[in-house]
């Protein structure tokens, strides 16, 4: 399969500390990805730096055959990279719908002249930015909540407004952070079926950092394990399941492949 992103000896420190070390990552088009580790070891930077929020210190990402080493951070959400964080980054004083235009910004083109006018190019597209958040709304089931205020949601609905957000820039690659963290049992099944949807019927390639071991082994094609910094493993989820280095890493070196499979299938809680 082709690679949609391609992390090739990526490192980032800051002053003395040594956040990702040489890390290579690939993900194919089409694949469900999973990022896991135990605390500390470095899951959050490596998302900032795919995502364009932080820089690294060496090493190479290329996403869709072009280099964003050294792009502005801007120019990543257009390249066609969308992300959801851990810590929801809404208006809260605007509407759900509000929010979720404001994903569709990559895609206008209008100058400010036209925005005065109102008329020709910029009608056209306020309707099919509007058209399409409907659609989106409608996928994720949140017509009920399209006009409520966000900061009245309960937190699992404002998520689904977070990640109808990241749909409405139309991504080739969705960056999930965290996305079932303090969601119950029903929700975070929901959410699985919706990331399998986006992948099926959307076409998006799907990257998450998870500390839900259930929803990483239900539905990631590929998993990789960061400990300190370093990758240290790879593969299906059945593989990582049963890895004595993995285990080791998240139980301090005590346990045994058992004891660390059993402590996934519980969906061990582990954080950045």
């Amino acid at each position: 399969m082709t690679a949609l992103l391609s992390v090739e000896g990526l490192s980032k420190t800051f002053g003395g500390l040594k956040a990702i070390v040489d890390v290579d990552l690939h993900v194919a088009k089409g694949e469900i990805c999973s990022v896991i580790g135990p605390n500390g070891a470095g899951k959050t930077t490596l998302f900032n730096i795919i995502s364009g929020v932080l820089r690294p210190t060496s090493g190479r990402l290329v996403f869709d055959g072009i280099d964003l080493t050294r792009v502005k951070p801007w120019r990543f959400a257009a390249a066609g990279i969308g992300r959801t964080f851990q810590n929801l980054a809404l208006f809260k004083h605007g509407t759900a719908v509000e929010n979720i235009l404001t994903g569709r910004h990559t895609h206008l083109k209008s100058t400010v002249l036209d925005a005065v006018i109102h008329f020709g190019r910029t009608r056209r597209e306020e309707i099919a930015a509007r058209r399409r958040v409907e659609e989106i709304i409608e996928f994720l089931e949140i017509e009920h909540i399209r006009d409520a205020v966000v900061g009245t949601l309960s937190y699992g609905q404002q998520k689904r407004v977070e990640l109808a957000r990241a749909l409405a820039s139309e991504p080739k690659l969705l960056l999930l952070d965290e996305m079932v963290s303090g969601m119950n049992q029903e929700e975070t099944e929901d959410i699985a079926r919706f990331v399998l949807d986006i992948r099926d019927e959307f076409g998006i390639t799907v990257v998450m950092v998870e500390h839900d071991m259930r929803i990483v082994m239900d539905i990631s094609d590929r998993v990789h394990v960061l400990n300190f910094g370093r990758k240290i493993a790879e593969g299906s989820p059945d593989a990582i399941r049963t890895n004595a280095e993995v285990a080791s890493a998240y139980l301090g070196g005590h346990g045994t492949r058992r004891a660390g499979s059993a402590a996934m299938e519980a969906g061990a809680h582990v954080g950045h």
